[in-house]
């Protein structure tokens, strides 16, 4: 006789602000392996230190190539605060800097509704970016705040767009 169905579902009204955030990092060339490889071990602590505001990570495997984590945060302030802070915003001047042979994106989600999401040096296109037009992601569509629509000035950024597309840079 078959068992029945075990059904359960999670009750997140004490959550009304949570923001889930989808991460990946895809090897796109040998030395991206370095990179990858280099960086996991870090974002791991840094996850295991449980910064303010972070209520679970968890990592994911896309492909052999192709490793992400999905994060749940308390809300949209604490995971932008963290962002801001060491060691995030020295891994990310870092890869804007250069991608060591690796693209990164993320896709953020919004309980109060809305979504944003990030692609640097993707060359396989994934989630929204398979099915929506690419835009570049410059003036409004520099900031995660501004993509998102939420309101307020987007604290300053690990590294300025001006910064970043200087010398003529346009990836």
């Amino acid at each position: 006789m078959a068992k029945r169905v075990e059904r359960r579902t999670v009750d997140l009204a004490q959550y009304p602000d949570l923001v889930v955030i989808y991460l990946g990092m895809r090897v796109n060339t040998w030395t991206g392996i370095k990179r990858l490889l280099g960086l996991g071990p870090q974002i791991q602590k840094s996850a295991a230190a449980q910064p303010d505001g972070l209520l679970l990570h968890e990592n994911l495997i896309f492909s052999l190539r192709h490793l992400g984590m999905r994060q749940y945060w308390r809300d949209w302030e604490s995971l932008e605060r963290w962002t801001r802070s060491e060691p995030h915003q020295r891994w990310w001047k870092q890869f804007l800097k250069d991608s060591g042979g690796t693209g990164f994106w993320h896709e953020t989600y919004f309980m109060r509704g809305g979504m944003e999401a990030i692609y640097d040096d993707v060359q396989q296109p994934t989630g929204f970016l398979k099915f929506a037009p690419a835009e570049p992601a410059r003036g409004g569509m520099f900031s995660a705040r501004r993509r998102a629509g939420l309101p307020g000035e987007p604290p300053e950024a690990a590294l300025s767009e001006a910064a970043l597309y200087a010398g003529g840079r346009t990836r």
